[in-house]
């Protein structure tokens, strides 16, 4: 069948549209978290439910579903000597983990595919880390670990399609409440020039009433169906 991933900044509304049109039942749809929040995802790997039980009981908060902050990763690029080389060490360890955890999930989605469902991503790991680990342009420079997250990255199977749902800062901001309206604007820029690299990938309007974006996304998916656009 198809892959098709749903990608924007937080507020969008990827999770809840995704999640509607699985329990809809029009088309054969298996949804499939595909970003770095463990506590969001619904396919995770022993090792990453060990992770989340580990954060857990040192008090400290589930993951993001993007990368960090900017700011924050330039203050960690800035750690000298045994500071330096700890942070090092325990992104190496994470990092595996993730690579792990990214492939896992592209065997999840193989597997369903096999079984003739559309398989229907909430986030991407390629698109939510493009404009961070895989663009060259990327700032602050790129650590050893993150320069070969990117690498990876590149070679990890892509979706059939990807659909960017997109809304004003503002309106996601006020949906989210969560960073700031600069980061969420940043973040927003981000996958717009992502879906200019990717050739023009659909972009839906989200800032409209929920039932409208929801008969947008899904006359595209059911456009896939028909022509059977499967990966090469």
């Amino acid at each position: 069948m198809v892959t098709v991933a749903l990608i924007g900044a937080d507020g969008a509304g990827k999770t809840s549209l995704a999640r509607a049109l699985e329990r809809a039942g029009e088309l054969p749809i298996k949804y499939l978290y595909m970003g770095i929040n463990s506590e969001a995802s619904n396919h995770v790997l022993p090792t990453t439910r060990a992770l989340r039980a580990l954060k857990r009981a040192l008090g400290k908060g589930g993951g993001e579903g993007g990368p960090p902050d900017p700011e924050r990763a330039r203050r960690q690029s800035e750690k000298r000597g045994l500071a330096r080389a700890a942070s090092e060490a325990k992104s190496a360890l994470v990092l595996a983990n993730q690579l792990a955890e990214e492939w896992y999930r592209v065997a999840v989605a193989r597997r369903f595919e096999r079984r003739g469902y559309l398989v229907l991503f909430d986030r991407h790991f390629f698109a939510d880390y493009w404009a961070h680990d895989v663009a060259r342009a990327a700032a602050p420079p790129r650590s050893l670990a993150r320069r070969v997250h990117g690498r990876l990255l590149e070679r990890l199977p892509r979706p059939d399609c990807t659909i960017l749902l997109d809304a004003p800062a503002e309106v996601l901001f006020a949906r989210k409440g969560e960073g700031t309206l600069e980061l969420v604007e940043r973040r927003r820029r981000e996958y717009l020039e992502l879906s200019r690299a990717l050739g023009g990938c659909p972009i839906v309007d989200a800032a409209r009433p929920q039932e409208a974006v929801r008969a947008e996304v899904l006359a595209i998916l059911r456009g896939l169906v028909a022509r059977g656009e499967v990966r090469a």
